[in-house]
């Protein structure tokens, strides 16, 4: 049975939760030391992701429909400014990522087909680059140097100092993209080929492709950025790729059924099952399934506070998010993991970011 909804007390991190309630229209602010929503803010259209920066107190709320970006204050629980980025459209897709500075909010957009550079000091466009197919995926190197940009039909890489696009590193239905932490390797999705293409940042060439066992539908990193952790279409498990030296793809571990989006803390990863309203837990050193979970009813989205202290799993059709403590989980004391709360936060939640508070 799940548990109450009381408010508990944490043992330390000071901040709030931002999810986005897609149906809701909202961004709910959960208080981390609380555990409860401390305001639900509106918007003017639903919300597919949320971005926090990590140096301002700002956090920013996308909605893809009306192509906009929200600025919320986090400090003061408050919306402040909006930016069209794109025409508005039922077909309208927008998805954000910011620059390691927070100098920039990058968007892609559907139409037109563009990736944008938003200063986020102003809330304008500083340029926009258009980009010959439909776009899929986006991610901002460490070094903020380049972002690499997955399509329909191809995978580029962008300049971001210089404004420019790369021809196509490659051909065919690309997912996720991703960069390593050392900024020099783009990783690519390549769902039709079911395999991981890996690129070297400074000559756009091919270093390796990795045949899966799983179409690669979602990506994950551990906190080091040493091991990659895949999910998706083709088994209910867990590919394990090690991405650094000569990449290779370590295992796969049975974990799930229809397993899908994943969080990592220092220890363990997280690995939600919509089907099933439950999480796995791998221990990442062993690559061992420690324990599964029961969460709620489709669960969606997972994200890990950054003490490492508890993992927040959303479920989109229940509305709320199950709160895990992950902290001290061991082989032999994964229930410890069992859920600490559950909290409603609206109608569909379906992203969320962590910002700190002092």
């Amino acid at each position: 049975m799940l548990a109450a909804c009381s408010r508990k007390r944490s043992t330390g991190f000071s901040g709030y939760a931002f999810v986005a309630n897609e149906e809701g229209k909202a961004i709910a602010a959960v208080d981390l030391e609380a555990f409860a929503v401390a305001k639900h803010i509106s918007l003017d259209d639903a919300p597919s992701q949320v971005v926090a920066s990590a140096a301002s107190s700002s956090v920013f709320a996308v909605t893809p429909r009306s192509g906009s970006i929200h600025e919320i204050q986090a400090d003061r629980l408050s919306f402040k400014r909006k930016l069209q980025v794109a025409p508005a459209g039922a077909e309208q897709a927008l998805m954000a990522a910011r620059s390691p500075d927070d100098k920039f909010l990058y968007t892609l957009s559907r139409e037109p087909h563009a990736l944008s550079a938003v200063a986020t000091d102003s809330l304008k466009v500083s340029w926009r680059l258009l980009i010959p197919e439909q776009p899929v995926d986006l991610a901002i190197s460490k070094d903020g140097k380049h972002a690499a940009v997955s399509t329909v039909s191809s995978v580029r890489l962008a300049d971001l100092s210089a404004s420019q696009l790369s021809g196509p590193l490659g051909r065919g239905t690309y997912g996720s993209v991703r960069f390593l932490e050392d900024s020099k390797t783009m990783l690519a999705a390549d769902l039709t080929g079911r395999r991981l293409s890996l690129y070297d940042v400074a000559s756009g060439q091919l270093i390796t492709h990795l045949p899966l066992s799983v179409r690669p539908d979602h990506l994950c990193f551990n906190r080091d950025g040493g091991q990659l952790f895949l999910t998706g279409e083709g088994t209910d498990g867990v590919v394990i790729v090690y991405p650094y030296h000569t990449p290779e793809v370590a295992e796969t571990v049975l974990a799930g059924h229809g397993p899908g989006a994943m969080a990592a803390s220092a220890s363990s990863l997280f690995v939600a099952s919509p089907q099933s309203g439950d999480v796995s837990i791998l221990d990442i050193a062993t690559h061992k399934v420690i324990g599964v979970v029961q969460v709620g009813s489709d669960p969606g989205f997972v994200v890990v506070t950054p003490d490492n202290q508890y993992a927040l799993v959303l479920n989109r059709k229940s509305g709320d998010v199950a709160v895990l403590r992950a902290s001290g989980i061991t082989p032999n004391r994964y229930k410890s993991a069992a859920l600490f709360t559950v909290i409603p936060v609206g109608s569909k939640p379906v992203s969320a970011a962590i910002r700190a508070i002092s």
